[in-house]
């Protein structure tokens, strides 16, 4: 494959993914960086799945939704109206619509200024590993509820007779945190010791264990690991793609639509009660009956900063695009592995802050402050992954050859069989990734209503963990909306 994220020019009418939209397109000019992506998927099937603790909100009368009958929502009207609009098509966007399709009546609409992948889910590792997580911590019932939604759909669709591999890129690799000291390993042992408490199948790799596992490290004597056998990774593309397909099949029904390479313009508030009655696209205006969810990235907080200007509303929401770099091999035959791989000190990859030096005006960071942390998987094509890089540089995704040759001295650093290769020999067969994360001070996504403007809700700033906290913050949505009992405490993700 051909090195650089793939540039489309968006004021042409080509078709960059080979898929037909089923709705129309208003383009905008300019370019936007997309990551391509398969969509040879099958339809996500409905499935229960055990629930955990419930958090119920007192509440005089629960939501009932009612039938919607199909309608004029995809003539050539320029306004149409749907009980929930969803500002944003990556994977937390799409995976609310989809649970608002297949657990209610209700009629759905997507809209993004791009198209799906355009962003952070299309450039990332696809990871959902478990073994850097931390029990107790406020993000570990929402990652373990959306870890087990995920395991829930992978089943269901082999239940069906359809292999999870190509329907998502499901694959079991199991997962590591690797350390290379003896003060390495002791971090490791008390995070066995608690992913263990927690319930996780986890166990502590010695030297001579981790290396028989994966022989192509070499650490030194006082290597090890913590290790999770069980756990997997998805192709975040061929999830999307699978996600989207199962929701475009609602379309029949009049009951979703997709409206890309539409920005938003503007919401439109009810004079009365000052809720959203409508947002305006760049070509269209959609009618709001229940809801609208701004989950657009590391764009929402910019988006709902300009929309919310001239109303009498105080939100803090200080979401920042936090740039990561991956390098992806095709054809990489010096280096095999057996898991997905990340150095202990991925636990604390947050170096990149914000520069208390202002060294660029226009975006108000530092751009040579960059963390790289070693992480190394084999994806569902056999195609080497590394990563990974943060940086908080603004909403800049250029290539920095710079970034890539750090991430693969950092790789040759556990991977000595690498340095006998010379990273300007791959550039045939090397993908470059860029993506924005978007990345919140205190690493917790905002997830729930908009204080004073009733419809609106959020649900972004996931940073690296958006595809693994996907199912749970769209279930948790599904439930503010319509007022239903909790399975995760939403309180700690409260706008």
């Amino acid at each position: 494959m051909a090195a650089s994220v793939l540039k489309i020019a968006i004021n042409s009418n080509r078709n960059p993914n080979g898929v037909t939209p089923p709705r129309r397109f208003a383009y905008s000019s300019g370019t936007v960086k997309i990551a391509t992506f398969s969509n040879n998927s099958k339809r996500t099937p409905l499935f229960s799945c055990p629930s955990s603790n419930h958090y119920v909100r007192t509440r005089e009368n629960m939501f009932q939704p009612a039938r919607i009958a199909g309608s004029d929502r995809v003539s050539g009207s320029d306004a149409h109206t749907f009980d929930v609009v969803i500002v944003g098509a990556g994977i937390i966007g799409l995976t609310i619509a989809r649970q608002f399709l297949l657990e209610s009546n209700l009629s759905v609409a997507v809209v993004d200024a791009a198209i799906p992948c355009a962003g952070a889910t299309g450039a990332g590792q696809g990871y959902i590993w478990r073994v850097h997580k931390t029990p107790g911590s406020e993000k570990w019932e929402l990652a373990m509820r959306s870890h087990q939604l995920w395991e829930a759909l992978a089943k269901s669709i082999q239940n069906q007779g359809m292999d999870p591999l190509l329907a998502l890129g499901w694959k079991k690799t199991g997962s590591m945190l690797v350390g290379r000291t003896a003060e390495d390993c002791s971090v490791l042992r008390k995070k066995v010791e608690q992913l263990v408490e927690a319930g996780l199948g986890a166990e502590f790799l010695s030297c001579d264990d981790l290396l028989a596992e994966e022989p192509a490290l070499e650490l030194g004597e006082e290597c090890g690991a913590a290790f999770m056998p069980d756990d997997c990774q998805l192709d975040a593309r061929r999830a999307v793609a699978f996600i989207e397909k199962a929701n475009r099949s609602f379309a029949a029904e009049g009951r979703y639509a997709e409206f890309y390479y539409e920005p938003v313009t503007s919401f439109l508030r009810s004079d009365s009660s000052g809720g959203i009655e409508a947002i305006k696209t760049s070509k269209n205006t959609l009618h709001i009956k229940k809801a609208v969810v701004i989950a657009a990235g590391c764009w929402s907080g910019s988006l709902m900063h300009d929309l919310i200007r001239n109303a009498e509303i105080k939100l803090n929401l200080p979401v920042k695009p936090r740039k990561g770099h991956l390098l992806v091999l095709e054809n990489f035959k010096a280096l095999n592995l057996n898991h997905g791989l990340m150095e202990v000190g991925y636990v604390n990859h947050e170096s990149a802050v914000a520069s208390s030096t202002i060294s660029d005006s226009r975006t108000g960071f530092d751009a040579s402050t960059a963390s790289i942390s070693m992480t190394a998987t084999m994806d569902m094509s056999g195609r080497l992954v590394l990563g990974s890089s943060r940086q908080l540089v603004g909403f800049s995704t250029e290539i920095d050859e710079s970034i890539i040759a750090r991430i693969w001295e950092r790789a040759s650093e556990f991977f000595p069989i690498l340095k006998q290769v010379s990273l300007g020999d791959l550039s045939k067969s090397r993908e470059v990734r860029v993506g924005l994360r978007p990345y919140m001070p205190g690493g917790k996504p905002a997830i729930g209503p908009v204080p004073g403007l009733s419809k609106a809700f959020l649900a972004a700033g996931h940073e690296g963990e958006g595809l693994s906290l996907a199912l749970g913050t769209a279930e948790m949505i599904f439930n503010m909306v319509l007022e239903n009992p909790q399975n995760v405490n939403p309180t700690p993700f409260s706008v």
